[in-house]
């Protein structure tokens, strides 16, 4: 080996603000495949990019050698246009499990490998498995084929897939470089692009309730990872939307799963809906079968007012092992032990209701996961969550809470309380849709 391209060399050039070559990112890259590279040199190396940053071409770069460190899937043989959608996370965005059949109902493939919730914000695996029997440790054989065969296939990340991303993401969850614009864009784009897709959405979140608070730096976020795609040739579009109160009516993973349904039934809260067609607006001009967004929200309708849609999740569902009866009726769905309907004693109408307040107290109802290894119980949560501009008269229900114990119970009904705040006077529903980048 060279000596500019030791470890110890690329760390301290990275230190001292230069910009790296291809070969030096390939290098590092291949160091946390292969294990020559040690954990206290792969560290070191990422809080030198977390303070010195990486210009766009360098992340890039790392991008694409992160992709390439494992296996990038070939949907060569499927013929349709192919697609896929990204979010950076929320408080109730089930919008993956409804906008996927959606799209490839009007026949556009959707093959989407997706995360498991930690923290504040959900997985859409973690949703998906609360349907009994849904599988979605699909081999990268059984994905390809299922694509192939019915046009979508909702997956978890696989062994093979930018297995360099796994042992970085580690490292940088203990190392405290989690927050690092490159390293973060090159995490979350490395496995969308090694799906085999020609396009990609993203849904960049900002506000209380999403992992980027403030608008500037989600948009920066966005510009990043939209330029990382076109550059790798492969079309991207990114939606600024705003999470400052729960997306849906729903949160927690069995109810969010039945709000979808209820979406592909033609009977999904507007907020959500709204949210939905957006993104599917932009998949379908992203794929080149529609010209304009208002005819692509057209075939968007078709797909849910024909139960086209509805029948391709059913088909989604069986073909991965779950019980496809659930989509027809979701009472099927696991539930919980103990509910009860959380009533508003003054009423008014709704000013906030706090997204984070919610997260957190439904991962406390045991929804979600602190660490990695936490199990996630899918039947607790929320529904039937009131909304911003809402009018709610005196003990008027604002959520109805499910919980596997009665002490959870109770505080989780206070939790929503809090979370809930009126006023006197109307309010204008906020708008979530903020801006289409690129």
């Amino acid at each position: 080996m060279s000596a500019s391209l030791f470890p110890q060399h690329i760390i301290a050039r990275k230190r001292d603000g230069h910009v790296l070559s291809q070969a030096e990112i390939a290098a590092f890259v291949r160091g946390a495949t292969d294990g020559s590279w040690v954990d206290y040199q792969l560290s070191a190396m990422l809080m030198a990019i977390f303070v010195r940053g990486m210009s766009t071409a360098e992340t890039v770069v790392l991008t694409d050698a992160m992709m390439k460190s494992g296996v990038v899937a070939d949907l060569s043989s499927v013929r349709a246009p192919k697609v896929d959608k990204h979010s950076t996370g929320g408080v109730g965005d089930k919008v993956s499990i409804h906008l996927s059949p959606m799209i490839a109902a009007c026949g556009v493939a959707v093959p989407m490998i997706s995360g498991r919730g930690l923290g504040h914000t959900g997985g859409t695996l973690d949703k998906l498995e609360s349907i009994p029997g849904f599988r979605v440790g699909l081999s990268m054989e059984e994905y390809r084929a299922q694509v192939a065969k019915i046009g979508c296939a909702l997956i978890g990340q696989t062994k093979e897939l930018a297995p360099a991303d796994k042992k970085l993401y580690a490292l940088r969850d203990v190392t405290a470089t989690v927050e690092s614009l490159p390293l973060i864009c090159a995490s979350i784009m490395c496995k969308k692009l090694a799906e085999g897709i020609d396009a990609l959405v993203l849904d960049v979140k900002f506000g209380a309730g999403a992992f980027m608070k403030d608008k500037a730096k989600a948009r920066e976020l966005a510009q990043v990872m939209v330029d990382i795609g076109n550059a790798m040739g492969k079309p991207t579009r990114a939606l600024l939307t705003a999470m400052d109160q729960p997306l849906g009516r729903a949160v927690g993973n069995a109810l969010e799963v039945a709000e979808s349904i209820a979406c592909l039934r033609g009977e999904g809260p507007r907020d959500l809906m709204d949210v939905t067609y957006a993104l599917g607006e932009q998949m379908l001009l992203l794929a080149g079968t529609v010209k304009t967004a208002a005819e692509a929200r057209l075939r968007l309708e078709k797909s849910i007012s024909s139960s086209a849609a509805l029948a391709k999740f059913r088909e989604i569902v069986t073909a991965q092992g779950g019980d496809g009866r659930v989509v027809d009726d979701p009472s099927r769905l696991p539930q919980a032990r103990l509910r009860i309907e959380v009533k508003s004693a003054t009423g008014g109408y709704v000013q906030a209701v706090g997204a984070m307040e919610i997260a957190l107290a439904a991962l406390k109802l045991g929804a979600g996961r602190m660490k990695a290894e936490d199990t996630v119980d899918t039947t607790v949560g929320f529904n039937a969550l009131v909304k911003i501009g809402e009018r709610v008269p005196p003990g008027g229900v604002i959520a109805v809470v499910h919980a596997s114990s009665d002490a959870a119970l109770v505080a989780a009904r206070e939790s929503v309380v809090q979370a809930v705040r009126f006023c006197t006077e109307p309010v204008s529903a906020p708008r979530l849709v903020d801006e289409v980048i690129g």
